[in-house]
């Protein structure tokens, strides 16, 4: 976002690996391809009448410049900063004063940008976003103030703040071995003050054309009106070559890597282990998202009970896949624990916690109950995300960047269902293993500081 939070090449798969029948909500969804190379989507819903917007480039972290660390992020920022046609400011007043609202986020495989309002002000977006596709108005004091914007992101976010994401930032510069997937794309201070204006212009003439980019609508409106509307405000805007990307595959590991970083504003220590996923398409992605939700899906999971209840050594534990989902990647990523642990406990000790636990899914794959407890859940959250027209619109366009149809936010839900004990077992027993794990043990600099024979306490009100 513009304040973030928190492998195609070569890859042929059937999407009848994944085939399930469940019942579930069937949202509509309308394709067309523009003379240009625009890929629009309409997806059709007159519960409310609004709309949600989402355009999606098919570029992100993984394709920004060798020595530009970042500049997809600030790239991201200097989109809202105005064209010839629209100055600084345009875009955000003319949007929130229809009643409406936008933002936009850089991610390792797509840069997009959104917005909800009213259907009244369907036009206005439109225009507003054709026109930043042509062309943005690049000056020197532009990029100034956003290469000073976002390295106070940085130092908000990452600088100063416990922790520093280093769960996301870090693991990933130590668990991949090409640059395209782990170089940090928050960006150095000294990449992004080195980023040029003619940087800037080459970027956004070779990756944000028509033909590298999809536009997805949802909510009060009709395909042939999405299509018409598309077709007036995008239609025109000549496509644009794109360089071919860098083959950024990757196997899994095969070989532990571990490291202590000293933290000087963390209280406790904090572990963050990872594990390659498979590639996307693959039969077991849908089996390492319900994994991943097995293992550290909030408090009835079995690392938060067992490490957090049970065992008593962490304070809490969390997961994440990279900086997206399960299902939003297109090149190599991470599922990664997360967790706060005890200072009189251990990195080791939490690691073989988590060895305990993986070791009796291994063995005796997930009851009937429990999986159906998690995938209740999984779906349960998927349909609620896309409940707003603003997310169906994004998850949308996402899908179809990723995956090249939209349709899979209607067969995701099929996946899930159709994962059984069987393919967890084997999922655990394939990536949740020691060689293809990367771990950090972030621990507070007082206590890397103290002498070795020193006993650790807990700080005043951390949990017993």
């Amino acid at each position: 976002m513009r304040q973030l939070p928190v492998l195609l090449a070569g890859l042929t798969f059937s999407l009848s690996a994944f085939a399930a029948t469940a019942d579930q909500w069937t949202l509509p969804v309308a394709v067309k391809k523009l003379d240009n190379g625009l890929t629009v989507i309409v997806t059709e819903d007159h519960s409310s009448p609004t709309v949600g917007v989402s355009v999606v480039y098919k570029v992100g972290m993984r394709l920004e410049p060798k020595n530009r660390t970042g500049f997809a992020h600030l790239f991201e920022h200097l989109m809202f900063q105005g064209t010839p046609n629209a100055k600084k400011g345009v875009f955000d007043t003319t949007i929130t004063g229809g009643g409406g609202r936008n933002n936009g986020s850089t991610r390792a495989d797509f840069t997009n940008y959104i917005e909800t309002a009213p259907a009244s002000a369907l036009e206005p977006i439109l225009w507003l976003e054709a026109d930043r596709m042509k062309t943005l108005d690049f000056n020197p004091a532009t990029l100034k103030n956003q290469q000073d914007v976002v390295k106070e992101e940085i130092r908000v976010n990452v600088k100063n703040q416990p922790y520093g994401g280093f769960m996301w930032i870090d693991i990933g510069q130590h668990a991949f071995q090409k640059w395209e997937n782990n170089h940090d794309g928050y960006g150095s201070f000294e990449d992004l003050e080195n980023a040029s204006l003619e940087d800037v212009r080459a970027f956004h003439r070779d990756y944000y054309g028509p033909n590298n980019a999809v536009i997805a609508i949802a909510g009060d409106i009709t395909p042939s009106q999405g299509f018409a509307l598309a077709e007036k405000y995008f239609g025109k805007i000549p496509a644009r070559p794109t360089p071919k990307p860098s083959d950024f595959s990757e196997g899994l590991n095969t070989q532990e890597k571990r490291l202590v970083q000293s933290d000087a504003l963390a209280q406790v220590p904090a572990i963050a282990a990872a594990w390659k996923m498979p590639p996307r398409g693959h039969k077991d992605q849908a089996a390492m998202a319900v994994l991943g939700e097995l293992l550290a899906g909030g408090d009835a999971s079995l690392f938060y009970q067992g490490l957090v209840k049970g065992r008593e050594i962490a304070l809490n534990v969390d997961s994440l896949f990279g900086l997206t989902g399960p299902f939003e990647y297109d090149g190599p990523t991470l599922l990664t624990v997360f967790a706060l642990y005890k200072p009189n406990s251990s990195a080791d000790a939490v690691l073989k916690a988590m060895d305990e636990e993986i070791a009796k899914v291994a063995q005796n794959g997930v009851d009937a109950a429990t999986l159906k407890r998690i995938k209740t859940r999984m779906l349960a959250d998927w349909n609620n995300q896309l409940e707003s027209f603003i997310n169906r619109a994004d998850m949308m366009a996402k899908m179809q960047v990723m995956w090249g149809d939209a349709n899979v936010v209607n067969k995701i839900p099929g996946w899930v269902e159709a994962v059984t004990s069987e393919d967890i077992q084997r999922a655990v027993r394939t990536y949740l293993v020691q060689t293809n794990r990367t771990v950090i043990d972030r621990k507070p600099a007082a206590m890397l500081a103290a002498p070795a024979n020193a006993t650790p306490t807990a700080p005043a009100g951390a949990a017993k």
